[in-house]
């Protein structure tokens, strides 16, 4: 077999990838070590971008994101019972973010995947990527108990944290760069109407909380726990009341109880890897960079990576030369680092750490104040949350 492009990963950046060099007439083949169910029902991000939201309508994937997404003009802050209100639209000239599921978009692409008939193919098993820094890559795999192979122009790794498509690049080329925070977020997902609006980042003398949602009728809370904690150390009675008690007397008394029908504890951890290009391999998404959820970039900065691949990619397909893919890492990692820095910034502003003093905690309630008193401020958060432009 033969093509010009294989991705390894059927994630979002895998598929959408996928979509966009289908809509350049670029020949490609996708290779997803699990099943289509479980990729598509991962409860991952729900705030997409202005920029991921342009994307999806350019794929024309946007039907039902236009019915049934949340548009939000800002987000609430709340700091020991004290909130205010981040008006984006106001701060970034009309910027605003949309509130819809990652597993809805994931929904949106396999669909429009199978009707396009894009050659995606699940249960791939034993990837191996071979002569990255050759002219004539290719990708050996098993498929339906049988070794195949895809001979290849390129290798687009989109596989996440645990693929092989960093693993492939020489541990003297690679340079990697990794925090660890020391405490987890445990959510939920409810069938209940959410207690606000917009979203309420709240920042509490006993941790962090966050008050999301995924519908008018579903929400999704976070509450910060601890590494060591456990499922069933929580239950949905002990979760209702830790939550009401970070996000405030207000807020929380906004809050509509109700039986959790999903229950997870995530890690957070800051990471890049360099370059996000090897010979004929380039890194898209998790696969290059993690980045902890406060700041909701996770799937928006896979959205990006692949928008400027995809250009790369067209530009030596179409004759306009090699400089996209030449500067792909470069141009990449200009706008991962920032979103890093400002998922760094916001986690550390919002959250306890084992060692946070009680001076520590004043300055973190100095600079929400100073963020509420300054417009300024805000404007820099704003800017920030609702994307930076894609031309860094």
């Amino acid at each position: 077999m033969r093509t010009k492009v294989v991705i390894v990963g059927a994630g979002p950046a895998g598929l959408l990838l996928a979509h966009l060099l289908h809509q350049e007439g670029i020949a490609c083949t996708v290779l997803e070590q699990r099943s289509q169910d479980y990729v598509a029902g991962r409860v991952r991000a729900g705030v997409l971008e202005q920029v991921t939201v342009d994307l999806l309508a350019r794929l024309g994937l946007d039907q039902r994101l236009r019915a049934e997404g949340l548009v939000h003009t800002g987000a609430n802050i709340s700091c020991d019972d004290e909130v205010f209100r981040v008006d984006f639209a106001d701060l970034t000239g009309g910027a605003s973010v949309v509130v819809y599921g990652q597993s809805e978009v994931m929904a949106d692409l396999n669909a429009a995947a199978v009707s396009r008939g894009l050659d995606v193919r699940y249960q791939a098993e034993h990837v191996a990527l071979h002569d990255l820094d050759t002219n004539h890559p290719y990708v050996t795999f098993t498929e339906n108990g049988e070794a195949a192979r895809i001979d290849c122009d390129f290798v687009a790794g989109c596989d996440g944290y645990h693929g092989i498509s960093r693993a492939s690049i020489p541990p003297n080329v690679l340079q990697t760069f990794e925090k660890v925070y020391p405490f987890g977020w445990l959510g939920i997902l409810a069938e209940v109407p959410p207690c606000n609006h917009e979203l309420i980042y709240a920042s509490h003398e006993r941790g962090f909380a966050l008050a999301s949602m995924r519908s008018q009728t579903r929400s999704r809370y976070y509450v910060q726990c601890s590494l060591d904690d456990r499922i069933e150390d929580w239950s949905d009675d002990r979760f209702w009341d830790e939550l009401c008690l970070r996000l405030g007397a207000n807020s929380g008394a906004e809050v509509v109880r109700g039986p959790s029908f999903e229950k997870s504890i995530a890690p957070l951890r800051s990471f890049v890897a360099e370059p996000m290009r090897w010979g004929r391999l380039f890194l898209a998404g998790d696969a290059a960079h993690i980045v902890p959820p406060t700041g909701a970039k996770g799937l928006n900065l896979a959205a990006t990576d692949v928008i400027m691949l995809s250009e790369a990619l067209s530009d030596v397909y179409s004759g306009a030369g090699k400089a996209g893919i030449d500067h792909y890492s470069q141009r990449a990692l200009a706008r991962v680092w920032k979103a890093e820095r400002f998922s760094w910034w916001f986690t550390s502003l919002t959250h306890r750490f084992p060692d946070t003093s009680s001076i520590d905690r004043k300055l973190q309630a100095a600079e929400l104040a100073y963020i509420r008193s300054s417009r300024a401020a805000q404007s820099m958060l704003a800017e920030n949350y609702v994307g930076l432009p894609l031309t860094l």
